[in-house]
């Protein structure tokens, strides 16, 4: 199944009284609308992304992506929210099977919450997260001169639910909702679906997914970001060591770059230490076990896979039990050849797979100074610490 995401950035957030569109105010070190990219890139369901700017934006929009790891286009946003989107439709793959479209505005979208809507959508057509009430709702009527309001009902709580993104469609769904909704004004895009008197299923949101709407949602989001959210956020610590022979032919691959060198690491994946190094070292602070345990080497579809998925599929076992990676500091350990060249890419690539910015990820290449198999360049290996909070 392809999956196309559209990240929702196109407007102005004018309610939040900033000196620029909120999309690009910083959280934790990056933009919200950077968070809410590598969010969606992390996840291993979605394999593309298109992201609706505002037009003034549109020009520089091409820069600072490379550690994307999925195709990224930019267009420009409309006047509305849903003509954003419908700017994004036509710019997506025109084979993709579900569309999924995300809010920049809110950073913390888990994997396994865009696993869910995806799902969802693609067996009833159209779905989307949303979280229940837990306050007693009130309908009311037009407010009084003195501004309180008369209550007409009460309604039911346990039949309301407040709508998040990600909202997910298949392809064909969203495309008449989109051509046939153009005259109307609607707040997403399941309202149109909706008009249609199509069905549209709800999954389970999470508190955590807020929208940064106020000032009083960017300091929250900033404190959550930081893992300082208020007195239960969680921070964790994990290491992660792997070791691997070197052997002719083989290609050598770290952290999801191949390097030019005679020799290679023997291993049943594509024996990437670094990424199994970070592998272990998120799984280990969630305490959700071993990258030998999730991907074992004596199941055949593990056989030269693709570390980097490998990792994601980490990420997103991580997000799920609520976890976010703050950030990762990794040392290789070569003999040969020297890794200096190579650093940055490598850094891009695991800032990618576990959706944090680059200034989050460290490699550092290091040598055994002679001293046994490493020193002798027989073999490499690849040490990492990573922190994750819970906010």
């Amino acid at each position: 199944m392809f999956v196309s995401a559209i990240i929702a950035a196109g407007g102005r957030g004018l309610r939040l009284g900033a000196d620029r569109p909120k999309q690009f105010l910083e959280i934790g070190g990056r933009s919200i609308l950077e968070a809410s990219v590598g969010a969606l890139a992390a996840s291993n369901r979605i394999d593309e992304i298109v992201v609706a700017l505002p037009d003034d934006h549109l020009a520089a929009a091409g820069e600072g992506w490379a550690g994307v790891a999925k195709p990224i286009a930019f267009v420009a946003g409309g006047p509305r929210r849903q003509d954003s989107v419908a700017n994004a439709f036509a710019k997506a793959a025109g084979h993709a099977d579900v569309i999924v479209i995300h809010d920049a505005a809110r950073p913390f979208v888990t994997a396994d919450m865009i696993a869910r809507t995806i799902d969802a959508a693609h067996v009833h057509g159209a779905a989307i997260a949303a979280i229940p009430a837990r306050d007693t709702v009130k309908q009311t009527g037009d407010p009084d001169s003195d501004g309180s309001r008369p209550i007409r009902a009460t309604i039911p709580r346990d039949t309301v639910f407040l709508a998040q993104t990600p909202q997910a469609f298949r392809r064909d769904v969203l495309a008449r909702a989109i051509a046939e909704g153009a005259s109307i004004d609607a707040t997403d895009e399941a309202m149109l679906v909706e008009r249609l008197g199509l069905p549209v299923r709800v999954v389970e949101g999470d508190l955590r997914n807020i929208k940064i709407t106020t000032a009083e949602d960017l300091a929250f989001a900033r404190r959550a970001a930081s893992g300082n959210a208020d007195s239960n956020s969680v921070m964790r610590i994990g290491n992660g060591y792997d070791l691997h022979t070197l052997a002719a032919g083989r290609p050598l691959i770290l952290a999801g770059v191949k390097i030019p060198f005679e020799l290679g690491l023997s291993g049943h994946s594509d024996a990437d230490i670094v990424c199994h190094a970070v592998t272990d070292a998120i799984l280990g602070a969630a305490n959700a076990g071993d990258i030998g345990r999730m991907f074992p080497d004596t199941d055949p579809k593990w056989k030269d896979a693709n570390s980097i998925a490998l990792l994601k599929g980490a990420v997103a076992r991580v997000n799920a039990d609520g976890y976010r990676v703050s950030n990762v500091d990794v040392t290789v350990i070569a003999q040969k050849p020297k890794l200096l060249p190579y650093l940055d890419q490598m850094r891009a690539n695991l800032a990618a797979a576990l959706g944090v910015n680059e200034r989050a990820v460290s490699v550092k290449g290091k040598t055994n100074e002679g001293v046994d198999s490493m020193g002798r360049g027989e073999s490499m290996a690849a040490h990492a610490v990573a922190l994750l909070i819970s906010p």
